[in-house]
C-alpha cells in the first residue's frame, strides 16, 4: 500500500520541499522512502483507474521526483526524459510543426545547436539564430509563422545571460511560447516561471542528479503545455526508467545544499583566477567584470557553479594546466559534487565549425570548470599548483 503526502504546500522552502515533496512512502513495510518499482506490466484494469506503464511516466518512482521539480519551479507539471537532449528535442517537436519557425539563442548547448541544424529542419521547421543577447535582437527575427521562442541562460559554456523577464514579456505579446533551458542555474538560483517563461527545460544529468551516475532530462510548465509535451514523449519514447528516477529522486533532496556550496566555491575561484596573469578571461556572471553581472544581479539567488576561463598562450599551454591538476579532473559534462574541467572545444561544442566557435566566443584555450563541493582551499591550491607550472 502506498499513501502520497498530500498535506505539503508549494509555498514551502526549497530545501523543506525537496526532502519532503513528492513522497509515496510504502506503508506495508514502513518505509519512508518511495521504493523503486522495476515492473514493466501492472495490473490491467488498474486499481487506481489509470492504464500504468512505465513509458507513461506514471509510476509512483517517476512521479515522486518530477513533483519536487515542479514544485521547485513553482511550475504546474513536471515530466521526466532519459537524457536532457530527449527533453529538449521533444519540446520543438511536440510544440511546432512543418512549415513553423523559431527564435533561437545562438550561443546555446552545442547538441541543442545540432539538433536544430541536423535533424529539426527535416521537418521542415525552421529556425533563425539570434547573435545577440538583446531581447530586442530576438524580437526583431519574430515571423508571422513564428511559434516558439528559445533562449539558454547562463548559456554553456560562456555564461552569458539574457534578460528573461524581458524575453517571457516578448513571447507573450506575440503569442509564443517561451522556452528556457535553465541547467546551469537549477531551481535554487533562478526560477524563470516566476519571471514569466512558459517552459523551462533542465538536464538532469547534471545539478538536479548532482552525482554522476544518471542520464536523465526534466520539462516543467503549466498543464495545457504538458499534455502535448506528454503526448509527444509517449509516441518518442524517451521516459526515465524506474531506477534512474529513483537516483533523481534521492539527488534531489541535497540539491539546495550542493547548490550553495557549489555557488561559494564558484565564486572564489572566479575571483582568484581573474588575477592570474596567465589566464587571459574568466566568465563568471559572480564578477564584476562579467558583461551581464547587473542582470545576474536582478534575476539570479546565486551565480552557479560554473567558471569558464581562457588561458594566455597556445593550446599546449592550456593542456599542460590540465595534466598539471590533481584534485580537479579532466572529465565530460558538470554539476556533479566533484570538480572537472574540460575544453569545450572537444566535447560540449565539438560538433561545431571552428568558426562557429570562435564566433561565440570559445578558443581552444577556453576551459570549463564544473566546481563541485569540495573543501576550498584544497581546490585553490590544486589550481595554483597547476598554474605555477607552466
Amino acid at each position: 500500500m502506498l499513501m502520497r503526502n498530500r498535506n505539503l504546500e508549494v509555498q514551502m522552502k526549497d530545501s523543506t520541499l525537496c526532502v519532503h515533496v513528492g513522497s509515496y512512502p510504502d506503508l506495508n513495510e514502513g518505509g519512508i522512502n518511495t521504493p523503486v518499482y522495476l515492473s514493466s506490466a501492472h495490473l490491467f484494469p488498474h486499481p487506481s483507474g489509470e492504464l500504468r506503464y512505465p513509458r507513461y511516466s506514471n509510476l509512483p518512482t517517476q512521479l515522486g521526483p518530477a513533483e519536487k521539480i515542479a514544485g521547485l519551479e513553482h511550475g504546474e507539471r513536471c515530466l521526466l526524459f532519459s537524457s536532457g537532449m530527449a527533453a529538449i528535442s521533444t519540446i520543438f517537436l511536440a510544440l511546432l510543426s512543418k512549415k513553423e519557425h523559431c527564435v533561437v539563442q545562438s550561443d546555446i548547448y552545442g547538441g541543442t545547436r545540432k539538433f536544430l541544424s541536423r535533424e529539426l529542419v527535416r521537418y521542415g521547421i525552421n529556425f533563425s539564430l539570434v547573435e545577440s543577447n538583446d531581447p530586442d535582437a530576438f524580437e526583431r527575427e519574430i515571423r508571422p509563422n513564428t511559434k516558439l521562442l528559445y533562449i539558454e541562460s547562463p548559456s554553456n559554456p560562456l555564461l552569458r545571460l539574457v534578460d528573461i523577464e524581458k524575453i517571457a514579456e516578448i513571447a507573450e505579446k506575440h503569442h509564443i511560447i517561451s522556452v528556457i533551458d535553465s541547467t546551469f542555474a537549477t531551481p535554487i538560483n533562478q526560477k524563470p516561471i516566476d519571471m514569466g517563461i512558459d517552459v523551462v527545460v533542465h538536464s538532469g544529468t547534471k545539478y538536479l542528479g548532482g552525482h554522476s551516475d544518471i542520464t536523465c532530462g526534466a520539462v516543467v510548465a503549466n498543464r495545457s503545455i504538458m499534455d502535448r509535451i506528454g503526448e509527444a514523449q509517449k509516441s518518442i519514447g524517451g521516459t526515465l526508467d524506474p531506477f534512474s528516477s529513483f537516483l533523481l529522486d534521492r539527488g534531489l533532496k541535497t540539491l539546495p545544499l550542493r547548490v550553495a556550496r557549489q555557488n561559494d566555491n564558484a565564486f572564489e575561484i572566479a575571483r582568484r583566477l581573474e588575477k592570474s596573469p596567465k589566464i587571459q578571461k574568466v566568465h563568471y556572471p559572480g564578477l564584476k567584470t562579467h558583461p551581464d553581472h547587473d542582470l545576474a544581479r536582478r534575476q539570479m539567488h546565486g551565480y552557479g557553479g560554473i567558471v569558464t576561463f581562457t588561458m594566455n598562450g597556445a593550446l599546449e599551454t592550456a593542456r599542460k594546466f590540465t595534466q598539471g591538476l590533481s584534485l580537479i579532473k579532466g572529465a565530460i559534462s558538470l554539476g556533479g559534487i566533484e570538480s572537472i574541467v574540460c575544453f569545450p572545444f572537444e566535447t560540449s561544442h565539438a560538433g561545431m565549425r571552428k568558426e562557429e566557435r570562435e564566433q561565440m566566443g570559445i578558443q581552444d584555450t577556453t576551459l570549463r570548470l564544473s566546481v563541485g563541493i569540495e573543501d576550498q582551499e584544497d581546490l585553490v591550491s590544486d589550481l595554483d599548483r597547476a598554474l605555477s607550472s607552466l
